[in-house]
């Protein structure tokens, strides 16, 4: 069984239409969806002391995540506010992760050892790691980084060498961009780069070929988490066959595309990015 683990962000999405509020963010989506899928997953952050944390931490301690190793700092958690049109989910605005961007991991040597023992290690730009990144490559674990859709150029050059599986949000690029982008990046040392193209579906690229993978399209109820659930599914599913030893790389690839795509648009007939809905208070 595969051992990852998610570091970084952990947030709650406000749905200010309906007043629910949803726990979410890269890193720990990335856990959970891990988990549901079928690996040994866990997470790493940072939480707040408020009712936004307390919810986060008592839906992940049903899914059964250990998440024993984060940090808890008195403040705001991390905070999202959110609306959806046409099942399409849009950003009003957040607090930019809350006490985990006041404050930062802050990791020990006891987590690193932790960090260890896993097969793959994902965290992205809203998780606050990348000065962790040069120490966790030294522990010769996998790296992914989800540069989601804000990244610049200065971050991709600084963070790509540390990395080994790099994944864009590119919807809003040029095509052209979009390949120069996946060209960039294995140039820098990454092993393989995913681009995610929204309706368009995604493209992935190892170094010697790219790879299309069209969308599997579905009335959806809420896009949120869409691009994660992708992005875990194919990792999981692209790292258990190399684990296995069974087919080539570009079976791998192909397979892990097609499978990728249909677990996230599974994902798309949710609420929040993964469910666990709670009214909250308005003040």
């Amino acid at each position: 069984m595969l051992k990852v683990i998610g570091i970084g962000d952990n947030v709650v999405d406000k749905y200010e239409h309906t007043q629910m509020m949803y726990p979410g963010g890269n890193a720990l989506n990335f856990a959970v969806y891990a988990n549901r899928l079928g690996a040994e997953a866990a997470f790493l952050g940072a939480f707040g002391t408020d009712a936004e944390a307390k919810h986060v931490q008592s839906s992940i301690k049903e899914i059964g995540l250990d998440f024993s190793r984060s940090k808890v700092y008195e403040g705001e958690n991390g905070c999202a506010r959110v609306t959806l049109v046409d099942g399409d989910r849009v950003f009003l605005g957040s607090n930019r992760c809350g006490v985990l961007r006041e404050y930062g991991l802050n990791l020990t040597e006891e987590d690193y050892s932790y960090i260890r023992t896993f097969d793959l290690v994902h965290t992205g730009l809203y998780g606050f790691a990348e000065e962790e990144l040069l120490r966790i490559k030294t522990l010769g674990v996998p790296i992914g980084f989800d540069f989601s859709s804000d990244f610049t150029q200065e971050q991709v050059n600084q963070i790509a060498p540390r990395i080994d599986f790099a994944y864009y949000s590119c919807s809003h690029l040029k095509l052209d961009d979009t390949l120069n982008l996946m060209k960039k990046s294995i140039c820098l040392g990454c092993k393989l780069v995913i681009c995610t193209l929204g309706e368009k579906g995604a493209l992935l690229f190892d170094g010697e070929k790219f790879y299309m993978q069209e969308p599997k399209l579905v009335k959806a109820v809420d896009t949120m988490g869409a691009g994660d659930s992708f992005i875990t599914s194919f990792i999981i599913e692209y790292m258990s066959r190399n684990k296995k030893g069974i087919g080539g790389k570009e079976t791998f690839i192909k397979e892990s595309l097609k499978i990728a795509s249909e677990f996230s648009s599974s994902q798309c007939l949710v609420d929040g990015s993964f469910g666990f809905g709670k009214i909250y208070e308005t003040i």
